[in-house]
């Protein structure tokens, strides 16, 4: 097996625990990458380090072992995107919804890994087109102004039929994975990752009866700004920005490229119960 390392380089414990996991893969004889602005940091445990550098784009393995929160497992997956690379995700951050096992429980379960006692979990991406130029979202995509307290005037297409005009502070399409991310935190409802869907929720909407709709992810939804003189941004998963300007369209569809991630349990709504309970915030 050949295995990618990715971390949290601004972090000393995902940046020690790397250390570590980089010892345990190649103690058991597997052929290991490491993603080159982590051998900076990792340089200060072992030199020798540097002779596994590898730009995460470069990466040619059969799996990626990501240490961090969510936004980690974001950024991976944005490089990661059409080579199918499976990432498994040890949680460094604060909710790690992405994530699959606690520091604690990392060397471990890389061991079960190793044995081959896993399975792959595809997700659902969007592909985001704007002005001829794709990019895929594994969460979601937020549209919103870049004054804060200024509204977007906005018109909601699914399949070609108007499904909402409405003026709110942004919007936000989502996937299921992203279901329990911003869109949950502005009133989306969590839906099950095995689920066949896209969320539209509307952020502070200006209109009673605008409400978060769930549409089929066969849907092709399209969005345009109507007010002239008012620009947006669209943030694709935290990761990425693009401007957006009067009667530009952006369509929103399911994307050919799935997010694929290394499980050793099936516990999606174990996650949403603890994880969820405290919103994020450690006591």
């Amino acid at each position: 097996m050949r295995v990618g390392v990715v971390a949290r380089s601004d972090i000393d414990e995902a940046v020690e625990l790397s250390s570590e996991i980089v010892d345990f893969l190649m103690e058991n004889d597997v052929e290991t990458f490491i993603d080159s602005p982590l051998v900076d940091e990792l340089k200060k445990y072992n030199a020798q380090y540097t002779e596994l550098s590898c730009e995460l784009g470069d990466m040619d393995v059969d799996m990626v072992i990501a240490v961090g929160g969510d936004g980690t497992i974001l950024r991976t997956q944005s490089f990661v995107n059409k080579k199918k690379i499976p990432i498994f995700g040890i949680n460094m951050g604060t909710v790690g919804f992405l994530t699959e096992i606690d520091p604690e429980n990392a060397l471990t379960a890389i061991g079960e890994v190793l044995k081959g006692n896993y399975f792959v979990e595809e997700r659902t991406q969007l592909q985001v087109c704007h002005n001829n130029k794709l990019h895929s979202a594994l969460n979601e995509v937020v549209l919103m102004t870049r004054k804060p307290a200024k509204m977007l005037h906005i018109e909601i297409k699914v399949d070609d039929e108007v499904m909402e005009e409405l003026r709110a502070d942004g919007l936000i399409v989502a996937t299921p994975s992203g279901s329990t991310a911003y869109s949950m935190s502005a009133g989306g409802p969590i839906v099950d990752p095995k689920v066949g869907a896209f969320i539209i929720v509307p952020i502070c909407p200006f209109k009673l009866g605008a409400r978060p709709t769930v549409v089929s992810n066969d849907s092709v939804i399209k969005v345009k700004l109507l007010r002239k003189g008012k620009k947006a941004i669209a943030v694709i998963d935290g990761q990425f920005e693009e401007e957006i300007n009067y009667m530009d369209e952006i369509i929103f569809k399911k994307s050919a490229n799935n997010a694929y991630f290394v499980r050793l349990t099936t516990d999606f709504y174990r996650k949403v119960r603890e994880k969820l309970t405290e919103g994020g915030v450690s006591s």
